[in-house]
């Protein structure tokens, strides 16, 4: 089965959403330099991670300037794992030493030779300019496989992820878990409960 991740979650409801489907992580968007309608503040991401039941894994996903600041914003919110973009390999392996769960770096397809060694899995997904996901965007799936064909652990895949091409996804890239935010929204930054239950049950079908 293959595992799900609903981000960029940013009220009460679409938690519960994401929960009743069965997703198996939830994330949240704090403190980022790109401009999104999914970020919101560490006090409103700490009061949502308190409403998740256990056994559901919940997720920074931040764009930090350096390791000390990943950390502690981490240990605020008290998330159970940190999704980081933009941070190079030497501050990112001080996280990864560091923080007490796991490590995933979000990066782009070409960026998998850099950063293959780094975190306890790799996030793929299609970067904005600045560095920041959530763009909507597909890439290359079928390379993506290739690249990541002797990667020692666990590949997420995200990038322009719906209900509609999840399943294609999964077959061609065969990934440890798929992560959707803007394919699952009926408006920017809020979740549709029926496209997210679509896309937990046609992604743990896999």
């Amino acid at each position: 089965m293959t595992r799900t991740k609903v981000c960029g979650l940013t009220s009460e409801a679409d938690v519960q959403a994401a929960v009743e489907a069965g997703a198996d992580a939830v994330g949240f968007i704090v403190d980022v330099d790109v401009e999104t309608p999914r970020e919101i503040s560490a006090e409103t991401a700490a009061t949502l991670e308190a409403t998740v039941p256990p056994f559901v894994t919940t997720t920074l996903v931040t764009m930090p300037d350096n390791a000390a600041q990943a950390i502690t914003l981490a240990d605020l919110v008290q998330v159970d794992a940190i999704q980081i973009h933009g941070l190079d390999p030497s501050a990112l392996s001080v996280v990864v030493e560091s923080f007490r769960g796991p490590v995933i770096p979000a990066i782009a397809p070409d960026e998998i030779p850099t950063y293959g060694h780094l975190g306890d899995a790799l996030l793929v997904d299609t970067l904005s300019e600045g560095g920041g996901g959530g763009t909507g965007e597909t890439h290359d799936w079928a390379a993506t496989r290739e690249a990541t064909a002797d990667l020692d652990r666990p590949l997420i895949l995200a990038g322009g992820l719906t209900p509609d091409n999840v399943t294609d996804a999964i077959d061609t890239v065969e990934p440890y878990g798929v992560d959707v935010a803007s394919g699952v929204e009926s408006a920017p930054s809020e979740k549709d409960s029926d496209a997210v239950a679509a896309f937990v049950e046609r992604a743990h079908g896999r």
